[in-house]
């Protein structure tokens, strides 16, 4: 299973949820990656995003950004973006990913909401997100509106760590509502990325 994190430049959020993802389902064969819906090409991560990833053991220099294509598009078998805008970018691209492209905010209700339903099925965590895949036009009427996930670039350090923390939260939550349902990596439990003092004493 391939998920694949789009954000626009492939330089601020989607980086920090491919790695952050990638170390959460360390122990699973589901591969991350990340791409811009405007992606500059083999650009490094945002010094900030950067500094945020090494605030939780997470060494983020290897890290290239692209820019998505449809292929990249089609191969994955779970999207998650930050923006409606960028779903729609998403869609318009690759018309097919519409039915496993969802924002972050979204999809971690969305598990949230099987899990508490018993709607969860399936052996391996690969087999439990296909099924919240499988079920999210069903339950789409129960969810609350999806939020978006702002673009913390050029903006203050501060908004990086909202951004930061904001995701971290959400994919806390879509990993504890498989977890309820089958043996993964433990989540983490603080919700924060880096208090702001201790990034700012980096």
């Amino acid at each position: 299973m391939l998920i694949l994190f789009v954000c626009t430049g492939n330089i601020c959020r989607s980086p920090m949820g491919e790695l952050l993802l990638a170390k959460y389902l360390s122990g699973t064969t589901i591969r991350v990656a990340s791409a811009g819906t405007r992606g500059l090409a083999q650009h490094e991560m945002d010094r900030y995003s950067a500094r945020l990833m090494r605030s939780v053991d997470i060494e983020p220099s290897g890290f290239r950004s692209r820019r998505l294509t449809r292929p990249m598009a089609e191969e994955a078998d779970l999207i998650l973006c930050f923006e409606k805008k960028q779903r729609k970018d998403i869609v318009t691209l690759a018309p097919n990913a519409v039915r496993y492209t969802f924002l972050v905010d979204d999809f971690a209700n969305m598990c949230q909401y099987c899990a508490q339903q018993g709607l969860i099925e399936g052996l391996t965590v690969q087999e439990r997100l296909e099924s919240v895949i499988r079920a999210s036009t069903i339950i789409r009427p129960m969810l609350p509106k999806a939020k978006d996930i702002e673009d913390p670039i050029s903006k203050p350090f501060e908004v990086f760590v909202e951004v930061a923390n904001e995701l971290n939260r959400d994919l806390c939550a879509m990993l504890s509502a498989l977890k309820k349902h089958h043996r993964v990596n433990a989540a983490p439990t603080r919700q924060r990325i880096a208090p702001l003092n201790e990034a700012y004493a980096a």
